[in-house]
């Protein structure tokens, strides 16, 4: 699918610096961009200001919700199921979506990596849900992948993807915004290390479900879940956040607000 500029476009990421990973994109549609928490960690350091200086430069604005959560407060969310917060920032999005008119929607993958990211995709889809049954527009759903090949895409989903080629000046441009964010210095030298640069090169953005993952479970336990038990153990989180336990009832709390629209 090529780019269409008539699309109003809004990005939506869990964490600051997910953005990176579709810089490309965001130059040539300009979205509106929400940013669920700041990225402190458990070191408590928001990064919010790289990622408001690779927006700046990239042609993109912030959104009304830029770092709502710090990592703890989300982390604890999550521990406690707050459904009713979680449900709030649900009704939030939708507010965005209907009022900004948006008809294209990126934002991060269901991967069982991490759980902000997975709450991302969750409520990025049910926002949509709402949103479209609310207004009778139709909403484009696309995610991107955030642990994966930068440029994954499944064979079927090829012809209704958006993927886009950077040419070297593009590239660059990424590459430049990759360097100067300094909060990212490491796992921006990994994924270079892991991954052969040229995939970076592309940028894929794959048609999604609004439902994705609610009659799904994870074949195997979510990486969460384990990399959660060594934080427990190190002291830094109380609990392990869990699939069925935490997760799972969420994604299901957050998909009734649709039926309750319905």
């Amino acid at each position: 699918m090529d780019c269409n500029r008539k699309n109003k476009a809004l990005l939506i990421v869990s964490h600051p610096g997910h953005e990176l990973r579709v810089h490309h994109w965001m130059e040539k549609y300009q979205p509106m961009v929400l940013v669920l928490t700041d990225g402190s960690g458990s070191a408590n350091c928001s990064r919010l200001s790289s990622t408001t200086v690779v927006l700046g430069r990239a042609g993109a604005s912030p959104g009304p919700i830029y770092g709502r959560f710090s990592d703890r407060e989300m982390y604890a969310a999550l521990v406690k199921r707050n459904k009713s917060l979680f449900c709030q920032l649900l009704h939030d999005i939708v507010s965005v979506l209907e009022q900004e008119e948006i008809s294209l929607v990126a934002a991060d993958a269901l991967e069982y990596y991490n759980p902000s990211h997975d709450l991302c995709r969750y409520i990025t889809g049910t926002a949509i849900e709402i949103a479209q049954r609310q207004t009778k527009r139709p909403i484009q759903n696309f995610d991107f992948s955030l642990v994966g090949l930068p440029d994954a895409c499944p064979p079927r989903l090829r012809d209704s993807a958006l993927c886009i080629s950077l040419d070297e000046a593009a590239w660059q441009r990424k590459l430049a915004a990759s360097r100067s964010y300094p909060e990212l210095a490491g796992e921006i030298d990994a994924a270079l290390r892991l991954y052969d640069p040229d995939a970076f090169r592309k940028e894929c953005l794959r048609p999604v479900a609004n439902d994705v993952g609610l009659a799904d479970r994870p074949a195997q336990p979510p990486f969460y879940e384990q990399y959660g038990k060594g934080r427990v153990r190190e002291g830094v989180y109380s609990e392990v956040i869990r699939f069925s336990d935490h997760m799972q009832p969420i994604a299901e709390a957050l998909w009734d607000e649709v039926l309750a629209t319905a």
